[in-house]
């Protein structure tokens, strides 16, 4: 198993270890550790690029809202095209979660210096699209490494640990990237040059410091993963419902861009001002993922993953609302937004992970988030449309519908256990 891995080493004294299952499972293990501090820094690099993104398409380029919805578009469906055949990838050789990871965030760490030099829509769309590539390769072998390094019934605190790392990086991010706009005259140029430089120590982090598989059951579990195809995990009553909740949430779920755009729009910000926006947002995650992900553990992490969006369909209801325009709704909406990936981000690939045999983890985490991913893209786009359209207000009143529909949808998919979840773990 994985170095510093909590299950690996049972000590005398008890049934199957030295340590009782539930303080086992409240330990952390190192890999997940590691992994999280390659997401932080990752997340910084990222993060700064995509607090000044909307505002250097939108205002610095005078895209329309159509326009920036089908890169913003392309942001998000490059990463779901390839989401499989990162996790299918990783799961057929030895060592292959952390090597399929290593090319996806390396690959994202060589685009952010090509932002430098692409000006024009179509090359900024280019650099995007490979940026999300790097994304959706490394995501399921990721996590997929957290999942296996983590005991079955403490793997929604594995994650919301992770996922808070992960955060912490969403939080300095806008903020190093507010204050480098602030401070450089050529301000978006040296952010996408100190993002370029954070990307590579994050690669380094991951080479140095996260272990790959070295289990002697790693043949078996490669031939497992050679004669499982797709079709087999669809096959799976648990996986398909997860798909589909997933996708249908997915449909209703708005960009944190276009959130972003629309706060901004109310609120009448200045460009130097925007950064700063998704940093409630990120806050509220880091002080949440880690509750919310022990939450999960005990009491359902299928039931908090359909809560969290009813916390996201609150923070639409509020910008929709006629008082939408009060700067005194700006702390709750990015609060709520927060608690909605608090809620569902981590949550999701936990319960995943509890349907999906350890073979084909990685596989079965990609299945759910490629679908998840390919809806967001296509609300990406039709948001973009409907804003254009109908204005921003109608446009988010309609995406608030449908998350309300889809959200009654998916709690009625999710009410009851398959056969198929691991029964150590809590779903």
């Amino acid at each position: 198993m994985y170095l510093a891995d909590s299950r690996a080493t049972p000590a005398p004294g008890t049934a199957g270890g030295g340590t009782s299952p539930v303080r086992r499972a409240a330990v952390v293990p190192g890999t997940v550790l590691a992994l999280g501090t390659v997401s932080l820094i990752t997340d910084i690099s990222s993060e700064m690029v995509t607090a000044v993104l909307p505002l250097y398409l939108v205002a610095g380029l005078g895209l329309s809202p159509l326009g920036f919805g089908l890169l913003d578009g392309v942001y998000n469906g490059v990463s779901a095209l390839v989401r499989f055949a990162g996790g299918r990838l990783s799961d057929r050789r030895e060592g292959g979660h952390k090597t399929v990871a290593v090319i996806g965030y390396g690959l994202s760490a060589l685009c952010k210096p090509l932002l430098l030099v692409a000006h024009g829509v179509p090359l900024i769309g280019a650099v995007l699209a490979a940026d999300r590539t790097g994304k959706g390769l490394r995501t399921a072998p990721r996590d997929a490494m957290i999942s296996l390094a983590s005991e079955p019934a403490g793997r929604g605190r594995a994650f919301g640990v992770h996922r808070a790392m992960d955060t912490a990086g969403a939080l300095l991010g806008p903020l190093l990237a507010f204050l480098v706009l602030r401070a450089a005259a050529e301000g978006y140029d040296a952010v996408f040059t100190v993002s370029g430089c954070v990307a590579a120590l994050g690669v380094l982090v991951l080479l140095l410091f996260v272990p790959g598989r070295t289990d002697v059951a790693a043949p078996a579990r490669q031939a497992t993963a050679e004669r499982a195809p797709l079709r087999a995990l669809l096959q799976r009553p648990e996986v398909r419902r997860l798909t589909c909740c997933a996708v249908l949430l997915g449909l209703t779920t708005v960009s944190d861009s276009f959130l972003y755009l629309t706060l901004q729009r109310r609120l009448d910000l200045s460009e130097s001002w925007f950064p700063l926006l998704p940093l409630g947002t990120a806050a509220a995650f880091l002080l949440l993922a880690v509750p919310f992900g022990a939450i999960a553990d005990r009491f359902g992490r299928r039931r908090l993953f359909v809560c969290g969006h009813l916390a996201l369909l609150t923070a639409y209801g509020l910008l929709v609302a006629p008082a939408g325009s009060s700067v005194a709704l700006v702390c709750p909406v990015l609060v709520l937004h927060g608690s909605f990936y608090a809620a569902t981000d981590g949550v999701l690939a936990a319960a995943t992970a509890d349907a999906v045999p350890e073979a084909v983890r990685g596989s079965g985490l990609a299945v759910v988030q490629t679908g998840q991913a390919a809806a967001r893209f296509v609300c990406s786009i039709a948001f973009g449309a409907a804003w254009t359209a109908w204005g921003d207000r109608t446009a988010l009143g309609a995406a608030a519908a449908g998350l309300a529909v889809s959200a009654v949808v998916s709690a009625l998919l999710l009410r009851t256990p398959s056969p198929d979840t691991l029964p150590e773990s809590a779903s």
